[in-house]
């Protein structure tokens, strides 16, 4: 029996229903391989993922989970069997598939143009579930991957319609297109005019206007060259939407309007700014105050409200220095607890706080006379410790 199956997807990329016949159905772990004589659920290849949908049968819907193609043949990876012989109607999973086709096309659209002008090559695709990623063997700085997209957006609205040809070995020869590798035997090439011409088995936009929009969303060193995120069509829409609402919610927050955000938040990081400069200096007042409270009186322990890392550091500088002995100030509440220690004299404070961390199940350490950490205690039992 002859396994080939007839492409349908390459007739007619639109084609969502279809007749066919079952030809095979072989059981494969929990799941069943079925390849039918025609078909129009691609395969996955050339980056572009499979396929979903279903099989109708007299016996109800058996669900296509995968699809790929062997020796010709397309195999459906389905959810039940199909009984070799009788006509099934396979629906695909439109959404799923003019999603792909989106982002297919969209990505060839922004490859060409890019490649054109910045005389580089596609070197990596992939459509995932949530972006379009591509790798590029050159240095494109943001601004040229912008300029880029605003001329794939242009050859969008122009909405040329989609080539796709086979051309004869001397025509191939003769052609100017990208591929990624060498190419043997019969050649696909898909043509957006003005903008790629590229040898590709994916399915593809009729027009260029179907692919909606393309966003690059972000174009970062890679390798030896960059690597730069897209998305095309509903879910450039998607994203922006988004965005949008975002935008919107954080500029009545800050009662501007959304293209007034970013000066609002650089004059709020500025009063933020100032605000921390401010604490400093009412915090180095305040801990002089405490440090001159503890003047000369040799060890002393402190306990304060939670505060940040560096200011329990600076507060113990200032005691150290100014009580004559360990200077051990801890910040928390409950059963936990921050701590800075400092010796005045420099002397080794190692042994004191391993013994300290073994006994109020603290982790920490330091040097120099001085040392940082956290225990998980009570205040009586740190109060304890150093009463011993």
């Amino acid at each position: 029996m002859n396994m080939e199956t007839q492409k349908l997807y390459y007739q007619d990329p639109y084609l969502r229903e279809f007749p066919a016949t079952v030809l095979s159905c072989e059981a494969a772990g929990e799941a069943w391989k079925v390849v039918l004589d025609q078909t129009a659920f691609y395969p996955e290849g050339g980056g572009q993922p499979a396929d979903h949908g279903v099989l109708k049968t007299a016996g109800g819907e058996i669900a296509v989970t995968g699809v790929h193609e062997k020796n010709g043949a397309v195999v459906h990876t389905c959810a039940a069997p199909a009984e070799p012989g009788t006509v099934v109607t396979g629906v695909l999973d439109w959404a799923r598939r003019f999603d792909h086709m989106q982002q297919h096309s969209g990505e060839h659209i922004l490859s060409g143009i890019l490649c054109r002008l910045y005389d580089c090559d596609n070197v990596g695709f992939h459509l995932g579930a949530e972006a379009v990623t591509i790798d590029y063997n050159a240095d494109i700085t943001w601004e040229q991957a912008l300029e880029a997209e605003r001329l794939a957006n242009e050859a969008i609205w122009a909405d040329r319609e989609t080539e796709i040809f086979y051309p004869s070995p001397q025509e191939l020869a003769a052609l100017d297109y990208r591929s990624k590798k060498e190419l043997t035997g019969q050649v696909r090439i898909v043509e957006f005019p003005e903008a790629d011409r590229c040898a590709c088995c994916g399915t593809h936009v009729e027009r260029a206007g179907q692919a909606g929009l393309i966003k690059v969303l972000s174009c970062q060193k890679f390798r030896e060259g960059v690597r730069m995120e897209i998305l095309c069509g509903a879910r450039a829409l998607r994203y922006l939407s988004g965005t949008y609402d975002q935008a919107r919610a954080v500029s009545r927050r800050l009662s501007v309007k959304p293209l007034e955000i970013q000066g609002a938040v650089e004059r709020l990081e500025e009063e933020l700014s100032a605000a921390k400069e401010r604490m400093a200096d009412l915090e180095q007042t305040a801990f002089a105050a405490l440090a001159a409270e503890q003047a000369g009186r040799g060890d002393v322990v402190l306990f304060q409200s939670p505060m940040r890392p560096d200011s329990l550091r600076r507060l113990a500088d200032a005691v150290g220095k100014s009580c004559g002995g360990l200077a051990a100030v801890f910040s928390g509440e409950g059963a936990k607890w921050s701590y800075a220690l400092v010796r005045g004299d420099g002397g080794d404070i190692a042994p004191l706080v391993k013994e300290l961390n073994e006994t109020l199940h603290g982790r920490g350490g330091g040097r120099n006379g001085f040392a940082q950490g956290s225990v998980q205690a009570g205040r009586g039992e740190i109060e304890a410790f150093f009463r011993r």
